[in-house]
């Protein structure tokens, strides 16, 4: 969360990547640095450790979310 708020501060396009056992806790840390709707994409928890399959097909499941939260506006 603190790199997806940093760098929309600096204008740089990022969606942060928050799995749903963190989500809470994204929603805190988002709001508590003044930037409650910074872009997030919500991932299945865990990931690590999940092995090389399962993280691309993560990957590809959530791709198409990241590029909707790219290309939204922020403003």
């Amino acid at each position: 969360m603190r790199d997806g708020v940093n760098f929309a501060r600096i204008g740089i396009p990022a969606v942060a990547l928050v799995t749903d056992e963190f989500w809470p806790q994204g929603d805190f840390v988002a709001q508590s640095l003044g930037m409650p709707d910074v872009p997030r994409v919500q991932l299945p928890h865990p990931i690590a450790g999940t092995g090389t399959k399962n993280m691309k097909a993560i990957a590809a499941d959530c791709a198409p979310a990241i590029i909707k939260a790219l290309e939204a506006d922020h403003d």
